[in-house]
């Protein structure tokens, strides 16, 4: 058994060494963001000095919800104005995630932060969360959306589940249309 984690590893670790810089931006070109975000932590040494390609790795993650992953890009990210535009998305992001957690899962008050909402559904759910513009259903909260008729929001706790998770469901009419799953 112990051979077989070991042979495992020992691939992983082969396939890391042998992903290019070149292979994820075509990940990228091709829509591919999980890819980009999944490899491109194992090989972020060998571009960390490229602002765009440290931006496409943070968006590539942002768009598979990897939110935890912002956090090195967003340091990362200091030497122009557009590199420090997104490290300041992105640090919003997690710092939402991280306060919705602590609100949803701790009972920790959150009401009166304000945050720069951005365009994002963690970001429009969390300030209509801190405006208290919700209704709760035993570990389900929903949000209408203001700007939308027919969008509205779900939240649902997984607090039987180790690390615990929030689904986030974007619904059109009562169907979803997105699903987000954070941790």
């Amino acid at each position: 058994m112990r051979l077989i984690v070991v042979l495992i590893i020992l691939s992983i670790i082969s396939f890391a060494k042998s992903i290019t810089v070149e292979e994820l931006i075509q990940f990228y070109k091709n829509k591919e963001y999980k890819k980009v975000c999944s490899y491109g932590i194992m090989i972020f040494n060998k571009f960390k000095k490229d602002e765009a390609l440290v931006s496409m790795y943070a968006f590539s993650c942002l768009k598979s919800d990897y939110i935890d992953r912002l956090s090195v890009p967003a340091v990362t990210l200091k030497n122009s104005k557009e590199a420090r535009a997104n490290a300041a998305y992105l640090a919003i992001i997690v710092a939402q995630k991280k306060l919705l957690f602590h609100s949803l899962f701790d009972g920790m008050d959150i009401s009166g932060l304000i945050f720069p909402e951005i365009d994002h559904i963690l970001s429009k759910v969390f300030t209509l969360y801190t405006q208290k513009k919700y209704k709760k259903e035993n570990d389900k909260f929903i949000f209408k959306d203001p700007e939308e008729e027919d969008i509205k929001y779900e939240i649902v706790l997984k607090r039987d589940e180790k690390p615990v998770k929030i689904l986030l469901l974007k619904l059109k009419k009562d169907k979803i249309i997105e699903t987000h799953i954070y941790w």
